[in-house]
Formats: structure tokens, sequence, C-alpha cells
């Protein structure tokens, strides 16, 4: 609060005061005082008195301040402004708050999202394997033989397509994927913004041969028919595989349930977690060998660490539910 003092002056005049003074009587006119008699005279006036007066005005006033965003001033109260200020934290908290919350309802749509298209497609693939194994085999025994070498020749191509496919995925991965393909790569080494990113093209493409295979395996009938027919069964196991554990379980993009318990399954996903911090160079590249590339680099301690802050973190988040 101000306070502002005005003064002012006033200036009051009294009455002009007059004052006859009677001469002695005069003998000519007979002791009458004449009205204008030569010997009469008219006093002159008294001086004119003033008496100053000086009277306070007190004013209060509220202290006003602030100003518009593009420079002109602004009236603002100092309780008004007060106020405002122990506001606008709270405001900012609630937008934060907002924010969050936007953000947590974005993620769970995404991973509902991917997690509808993650078991359609994996309900879709296993069961058409199934089928086709099923099929093609007792389309092979009619007639009462059964061809071993080429069964065995499916089984066998299919395990060792599934294990050739990590190191086909290492060997992309860091010569393919993280080089001439990085383009497209690098959205998986950034912030996903929706439930898909362009990284998931390379799990169509992979998907290309593995459907091409198993096709020409099972409208032929053959060893080398059932050798294609096992390596595109292997490429799919691989790849129902690859999505759960690293879409699943180390990106989270969809609940896995008790995988992640499993103590291996839980090396692997602290391995690859590893791979996007660029600590080691980028190693591991591969996926299921990750730990043992670890293991070549010096990195095991690392390995460890990650492991223990894992496991805290999910900790944490069972005890929070």
């Amino acid at each position: 609060m101000s306070l502002a003092v005005t003064t002012s002056i006033r200036t009051s005049t009294f009455r002009t005061v007059t004052s006859r003074r009677l001469v002695p009587s005069d003998p000519i006119s007979g002791g009458r005082v004449l009205l204008f008699a030569p010997l009469s005279f008219r006093a002159s006036p008294l001086r004119q008195k003033r008496r100053r007066e000086t009277p306070i005005c007190l004013v209060l006033e509220k202290e006003r301040t602030g100003e518009y965003a593009n420079g002109d001033s602004i009236s603002v109260d100092r309780g008004e402004q007060l106020s405002m200020n122990s506001i606008e934290p709270k405001i900012q908290e609630l937008e934060v708050g907002k924010k969050i919350a936007e953000r947590i309802a974005r993620k769970k749509s995404e991973r509902k999202t991917y997690l509808i298209a993650a078991v359609m497609s994996s309900l879709g693939i296993t069961s058409m394997a199934v089928l086709a194994v099923y099929y093609r085999f007792a389309w092979q025994m009619e007639g009462g033989e059964v061809p071993v070498t080429e069964m065995f020749g499916t089984f066998a191509l299919s395990v060792g397509a599934a294990v050739g496919m990590e190191f086909w995925a290492r060997w992309a991965h860091k010569a393919l994927w993280h080089a001439s393909l990085w383009h497209m790569h690098e959205s998986h080494h950034r912030p996903r913004d929706g439930p898909f990113e362009l990284n998931d093209i390379f799990a169509i493409v992979n998907a290309v041969p593995a459907i091409s295979l198993m096709s020409y395996g099972f409208l032929n009938r053959g060893l080398v028919p059932g050798l294609c027919f096992g390596a595109g069964l292997g490429i799919t196991l691989f790849g129902i595989a690859y999505m759960f554990v690293h879409d699943g379980l180390v990106h989270r993009r969809f609940p896995v349930g008790p995988i992640e318990n499993v103590p291996y399954f839980r090396r692997v996903a602290a391995a690859h977690k590893i791979h996007h911090t660029d600590k080691f160079e980028g190693v591991p590249y591969g996926l299921f060998l990750g730990p043992k590339e670890l293991e070549e680099v010096g990195g095991i301690e690392e390995l460890e660490k990650e492991i223990n802050r894992r496991i805290k973190r999910n900790d944490a988040v069972k005890t929070s539910d």
C-alpha cells in the first residue's frame, strides 16, 4: 500500500470593514454633522486579513505491477500477484500430471494394439505350421509306407534352420541393419510413437522365405521338398520365439507372463538392453546368444548389473500392483 499526501492552500478573505470617525461639531452647521461637511473625512479601510488553511488528504492506493507479454504495462494487485505466484506451480503440476496420464493411456493402447496383432499373427502362423506338418506327413504315409529319411530330414533341418537364424540375425543386424539399412532400423533405437515402428518390416521380410519354403514342401513330395518344408518351419519357430523374447520380454510391447522369470531369458533380455546402450560398440548383435557375445568382449560384469536392475524394477512393479 502506498500513501499519497495532497496539500492545498485556500485563501479566505474577510469582508472589508470601514469605520467613520466623526469630527467635533461644526459651529456653522449648528452642531450637526454634515454628511458632506468639509471637515469630515472617511477613514481608510482596514487592511484585509487573510487566513491560510492547509487541508491534508490521505489517499490509500493499491500497488499494481506487471506487464503483458508484448511489453505493455498491466495492472495487477499485489495480493493477486502473490496468489497467482502460488497457484502457477500447482497449475504446472496439474499439466505435467495430465501429460503423464495421457502418455500412460497411450502406451496402454499401443501395447493392446500390438498384443492383438502379435497374438493373431502367432496363432495364425502356428496353426498353419501345425496343420501343414500334420497333413504333409499324413499324406506321405498314405499306402502304409513311412518315408523315414524324408521325415528325419524335415525335423533335422527345422532345428538347424532355427539355430542358423540366430547367426543370420547377428550378421544381418551388424552388417545390414546398423549399416546400409540403418534408416529403417533407427526407428527401433528411438522412442516409439505408436504401436508399430518401421523396423517391424524386417519381420515381414523374414516371413516371406519361410512361407515360400513351407508352401513348396507342402505341395510336393520327396526329400528336397521335405528339407525345404523343414527349413521354412525352423524359420517360423525362430520368428515366433524372437517376437516373444525381443518384443515382449525385452521391449515390453506386450505382456509375456512367466517367460520373464526364466533365468536364461532374463540374461538374454539384459544383454539386449546393453546393445541399446552402445557400451561395447553395439555388442551383442545377436539375441539368444547375446550373453555369450558379451562374455567374449568382457561385458559379464555389466551384464550382471543390468540383470540386478531388471530384477529390482520388476519387484518394484509387483509391489506397487
